[in-house]
């Protein structure tokens, strides 16, 4: 397993801090040989991924807001510069307003859903879409990560269920566009985890219990399951495999009450 990634370069987007998804993600992807670049929205999570980035075998740490057209064009820019290619990319990215989380989704804001869906589901599309010429014909893999809210009512996600259920819709279609290319485009369903974005969402800490009382495994999911996944689909024994939802969340989701 250590050589599944030797020789190749990816790109990790949303690390925060320790206990981010993408974090074990990165850490996946290092132990299995790969050169890392690493980015944060802004100066204070550039601190956090700065002092986690040693950790790793030298990454490139580079800013981008996924908001911004410009700034993902200036990373994939930058990366071209010093790395020359992509060979995979994992976007473990989402944002809603924490108002849009409470309460009826019904009353969603117009301008909250926009940003919702634009930071949450947009950006997969944005970022695939600039970093397509440093991937063509690389046998490629691009992952990211939604959730069981895009397919079903969870309390207190609201917005962000509607925006996963997007995101997942745009790995279908990513995966037709980007196939011919060489490239192939998946995401991870994670169970539920205690992280910085999650802790927006109402009563996660209660989701969480009750999904290892419930779930087949009987057992929470942790971040490191889900980063050996993602090693998976980045890696060359996924080369079969696109435009899925690869649920990791001991089998939560096969229930039915």
């Amino acid at each position: 397993m250590s050589q599944l990634l030797d020789g190749k370069t990816g790109l990790v987007m949303g690390v925060a801090n320790k206990r981010s998804i993408a974090w074990a993600i990165a850490n996946a992807a290092n132990k299995a040989g790969a050169r890392l670049i690493l980015t944060y929205q802004n100066d204070r999570l550039g601190e956090n991924v700065r002092e986690l980035a040693p950790e790793l075998n030298n990454p490139l740490v580079l800013p981008c807001d996924v908001a911004s057209d410009e700034q993902i064009q200036t990373l994939m820019s930058r990366i071209g510069e010093e790395a020359g290619q992509l060979d995979f990319l994992a976007h473990v990215l989402a944002y809603a307003p924490g108002e849009a989380l409470d309460g009826m989704y019904a009353d969603t804001k117009r301008e909250d859903f926009r940003v919702a869906l634009d930071v949450s589901a947009y950006s997969l599309v944005a970022v695939s879409r600039a970093a397509l010429p440093l991937m063509k014909g690389r046998n490629g893999s691009i992952v990211t990560l939604t959730y069981l809210g895009s397919q079903r009512v969870i309390q207190n996600y609201n917005v962000m269920g509607v925006a996963k259920a997007a995101l997942e819709a745009s790995v279908r279609y990513l995966a037709n566009d980007l196939g011919p290319h060489g490239i192939r485009v998946n995401a991870i369903s994670a169970g539920p985890i205690k992280t910085l974005a999650s802790s927006a969402v109402g009563g996660i800490s209660s989701m969480i219990k009750l999904h290892a009382e419930r779930a087949p495994l009987r057992k929470r999911v942790d971040t490191e399951e889900v980063g050996d996944a993602a090693l998976f689909l980045l890696s060359p024994l996924s080369r079969g495999i696109s435009g899925e939802v690869i649920y990791v969340d001991g089998g939560y989701h096969i229930l039915g009450v």
